[in-house]
């Protein structure tokens, strides 16, 4: 059975996962950063789930695959950010390996989807 809406995939729920988790971290941070890290992480984080949403709800495999690739760039912003909050003393390290642990697992099921979408898409 085909999946009919993107609240059923795996991957988007650990991207809503980690976007929860990563608001949650930052409401530790200074008031000064409201509109620097804190607004840079929460929507790099957002940004994971919602493209894997709008890429399942467009028409092809081709367009699906688009937006997995900027959900992919968008992980590896929100990765850079959470290092260089740790290293400026924002992020506590237990709290940082948290969330690159959640990244680690979503870049492996994004690195499987994109193969997945390019063997269907040869077939196409």
């Amino acid at each position: 059975m085909a999946v009919q809406h993107n609240r059923e995939l795996k991957i988007w729920q650990a991207g809503m996962t980690l976007a929860e988790k990563c608001y949650e971290a930052t409401r530790t941070f200074p008031k000064e950063e409201i509109f620097g890290m804190t607004s840079q992480i929460g929507r790099a984080a957002a940004s994971i789930p919602a493209n894997i949403a709008e890429g399942q709800g467009r028409q092809g495999t081709k367009e699906l695959l688009n937006f997995v690739s900027i959900a992919r760039g968008s992980l590896m912003e929100l990765e850079t950010h959470l290092q260089l909050s740790h290293r400026v003393s924002l992020l506590q390290k237990p709290k940082l390996d948290e969330l690159l642990k959640l990244t680690d697992e979503i870049s492996r099921m994004l690195s499987g989807l994109r193969t997945s979408l390019q063997r269907r898409a040869r077939l196409q």
